[in-house]
């Protein structure tokens, strides 16, 4: 492949940075290195001075913080997106920002190619690459981990090493992590084996459980048609408000989760995840949706999720069927207006009211006490012909 310019998504870390060195002498031509800002705790002065060291011609740093809670974050917590159960998606929403971001950069830098440093086993490849081509049909795709003779940690650290690239990885911290506004996630090293606990030590975000505080924190958030606007009345911005949670969440040892995961590739993963505010965001809104959506609406909704979040997993986030279904995500959460009440306490988000002037809960109907409402003769009715069909099976088997 001849290329005349490259732009690469750069973290500063061993990987990319040996392809920052590797790109320079293979292809022969500029390349930019392109990070952007979506949360993590990083030195961005120092990622600059690294990327210049290493052979860019020029280093990007973007902030994509406010555009990434606003329109990747904050749309698939209305959907209530989760994988497997479990995972709330943490960095399978950042890779399509990163990757638009990246491709807008090359036509204002008149790149023709784009690359990564995601490896051929894992889901981000597949991520970036999607995205890169429904954004952008045309654009070169250099994915060295696919190509290279450098396939082994050992021989990027000689590479490194040959080159004056300073290694950050080291025994005491042998973990690929991955950070920003919405989540941490931990895999390699002893986590590796699956029967292996992690060390506390590792966690970054929040504090262990059984080291919160021995006092429940209450918390109130308001939402507007699903979207969260608002901590204890205090009206936020997207940024401040998952900086909010994040660090309430963090402080009374919410968010942890360890599991194995099915990658897209087909092989099973096991990952280590830290999601403070997200995961207090999806209890909260969940608890709204309970007097705010019809039941039917709730479950046809509820029914799209795990379509939904799998297609984000995959990396499909510029798809038609995304496009299809964040509509109608969107569309049921036209009613999803109030405030919800959260008690957390030691890994615990519980909710503990919830109100609504778009509530279809009706005390005057629900309640146990005396009610001129409810006429309960009818419910014999309504259960005589549900049971119907089960009369008449009953009979047959006679």
């Amino acid at each position: 492949m001849s290329v005349e310019k490259i732009v690469l998504a750069y973290s500063g870390g061993l990987d990319t940075s040996v392809i920052l060195k590797w790109l320079s002498e293979e292809y022969g031509c500029p390349v930019i290195a392109y990070s952007a800002d979506i949360g993590q705790q990083e030195d961005w002065d120092a990622v600059r001075r690294k990327g210049m060291a290493t052979g860019a011609e020029k280093v990007i740093i973007s902030d994509l913080q406010e555009e990434f809670v606003r329109d990747f974050i904050f749309p698939a917590f209305r959907a209530n997106a989760i994988y497997e159960g479990s995972y709330l998606l943490g960095t399978s929403l950042a890779r399509p920002l990163i990757s638009k971001e990246q491709i807008r950069i090359a036509q204002e830098e008149g790149a023709d190619a784009v690359s990564h440093g995601a490896t051929g086993k894992g889901n981000d490849q597949v991520r970036f690459e999607l995205s890169y081509l429904a954004l952008n049909p045309g654009i070169n795709i250099i994915a060295p981990w696919r190509t290279w003779d450098l396939n082994s940690r050992k021989k990027l650290v000689a590479f490194a090493q040959e080159h004056d690239i300073p290694i950050p990885v080291t025994k005491k911290n042998p973990y690929s992590s991955d950070e920003n506004l919405l989540h941490i996630s931990f895999e390699g090293g002893i986590l590796e084996d699956p029967w292996n606990e992690p060390d506390e030590d590792m966690f970054k975000l929040s504090v262990s459980p059984e080291n919160a505080p021995d006092k429940p924190t209450y918390i109130e958030m308001d939402f507007e048609q699903g979207t969260p606007v608002a901590i204890d009345g205090e009206r936020l911005s997207p940024v401040a408000l998952m900086k909010r949670l994040n660090t309430l969440g963090g402080e009374n040892g919410i968010g942890r989760l360890d599991l194995v995961e099915n990658r897209f590739v087909g092989m099973k993963s096991r990952g280590v995840y830290e999601t403070p505010g997200g995961s207090i965001l999806r209890v909260g809104h969940r608890d709204l949706e309970s007097i705010t959506m019809d039941r039917e609406v709730l479950s046809i909704r509820d029914s799209l999720v795990p379509r939904y979040s799998t297609l984000i997993y995959n990396g499909f986030w510029f798809s038609p069927e995304m496009e299809l279904l964040q509509k109608t995500m969107d569309d049921a959460q036209t009613t999803v207006n109030g405030t919800v009440r959260l008690k957390l306490y030691k890994g615990n988000c519980i909710p503990v009211g919830r109100k609504s002037d778009n509530s279809l809960y009706s005390e005057s109907y629900a309640t146990f006490e005396e009610d001129e409402v409810y006429n309960q003769g009818d419910a014999t009715g309504f259960i005589r012909l549900n049971s119907l069909r089960l009369q008449i099976q009953a009979l047959n088997r006679k």
